[in-house]
């Protein structure tokens, strides 16, 4: 805290401000490291260019628009592809896609754009909206024309703004082909609301809503917001998060301030819902989470905090899941039991990177029955995407008795999922 001692504030403001303009660096070493940083820039885009490039090879090795006999597949050959970029890149199916599809377009429809990228010129997230914007164009030679018009601008639109990025890129494309240029979405069409995990016990919800559905929405958040007493330790925004939990269940929001003469305070338990439909929700735990020693785990969302855990334990219907007989069940598919501990142990599809929940996959037979057992050592989770993918598009899994299994790709690469 600074205080007036006859002109000392004055003084320590002038030296403050003295000192903002010192400058004790090395000016060379100051350029050296605008150099470098100039230079990794380039690096970072050109091994991007090259990524790409070495899926446009795999693509150009597997043909799959030349599988004419899986072209109506549920999983064609591209479907295969993108699972071995996905695996390849350590990375979800979506975001192999989307590499994917910008490296056939650089190969195939924009490869002066390609060449740009490879020195280093532009980087991923231009190259990702070119791509975006220039799928509309169906004729050959006006790609092509695209291409090269692109090719010679692209390099100073680097420090535009996204919207004025978009803006030259679709100019660009009308000059050539006005079809071409992408169209705004009517508001209609581009309703949509996700929720997704985000974190240890939380979800993140994104989406674009009716206006006035918004608006009713908004109003009523706040309207539960604001049903408890002052002495609420939580923030505004944070009551409106928990009016969210009110809503989904029924009932009123629960004042926190601890005090017993609250109004507010509601009941102990959850009030019963209100509305016509009541969802349930399942939360895979151990004996020690329910004593507030150990997480739990929502499937969809991965594991909750030990506190979160305990809390929906109350009031909630608690099952023991049994573990399975040693011996080995006499028909193709499982008993509701067995079913019921495989789910539990793997939460999760078994193939890399996937994190489809148990209760929406397949339950497979590792060794095809009747070889192969019907037995926990042999069954696995898999969502149907995966199950066909190990079926038809040659890959081999192995499972230990355990549960762990290794995924061997066509190429040879081993990943072992525990």
């Amino acid at each position: 805290m600074a205080r007036d001692c006859g002109g000392g504030i004055l003084s320590v403001a002038a030296r403050t401000v003295a000192r903002m303009f010192e400058s004790n660096s090395d000016p060379h070493a100051a350029a050296a490291a605008v150099d470098a940083i100039t230079t990794a820039t380039r690096e970072e885009n050109a091994a991007g260019a090259r990524r790409l490039a070495a899926i446009g090879d795999l693509y150009e090795l597997r043909s799959p628009d030349d599988d004419v006999d899986k072209q109506c597949c549920a999983i064609d050959g591209f479907s295969g592809l993108v699972v071995e970029v996905a695996a390849a890149l350590g990375v979800s199916r979506k975001r192999a896609q989307a590499q994917v599809d910008r490296a056939v377009m650089l190969r195939t429809r924009l490869p002066k754009v390609a060449a740009v990228y490879a020195k280093g010129l532009i980087d991923a997230v231009m190259v990702a909206m070119i791509v975006s914007r220039t799928d509309l164009i169906i004729d050959d030679d006006v790609a092509q024309q695209v291409d090269a018009d692109l090719a010679a601008k692209i390099v100073k639109w680097g420090r535009l703004s996204k919207p004025k990025m978009e803006q030259r890129i679709d100019a660009l494309i009308a000059a050539s082909d006005q079809a071409g240029v992408h169209a705004p979405r009517p508001p209609s069409q581009a309703r949509y609301l996700d929720i997704r995990a985000s974190g240890p016990g939380s979800a993140s919800v994104c989406g674009a809503l009716d206006a006035a559905t918004a608006a009713a929405l908004n109003a009523v958040l706040d309207g539960l917001a604001k049903g408890v007493c002052r002495g609420d330790p939580r923030s505004h925004d944070q009551r409106r998060a928990a009016a969210v939990d009110v809503l989904a269940r029924g009932g009123q929001l629960r004042c926190e301030c601890g005090q017993s003469d609250c109004p507010a305070a509601g009941s102990a338990d959850w009030p019963a819902p209100t509305v016509a439909t009541r969802a349930v929700i399942h939360v895979i735990t151990t004996p020690e989470a329910l004593d507030s020693q150990g997480p739990g785990f929502l499937p969809g969302y991965g594991q909750i905090p030990t506190e979160q855990a305990a809390r929906l334990a109350e009031g909630a219907t608690i099952r023991q899941v049994a573990l399975p007989a040693d011996a080995v069940e006499p028909g193709y598919r499982p008993s509701a039991k067995l079913a019921e501990f495989v789910r539990c142990r793997d939460l999760t599809c078994r193939f890399p990177d996937c994190d489809r929940p148990a209760e929406r996959c397949d339950i497979d037979h590792t060794v095809p029955y009747p070889a192969g057992p019907t037995h926990p050592s042999n069954l696995k989770c898999l969502c149907r995407f995966h199950h066909l993918l190990k079926t038809f598009h040659g890959w081999l899994d192995h499972q230990f008795p355990d549960g762990t299994v290794v995924w061997t790709s066509p190429t040879g690469t081993v990943e072992s999922m525990h």
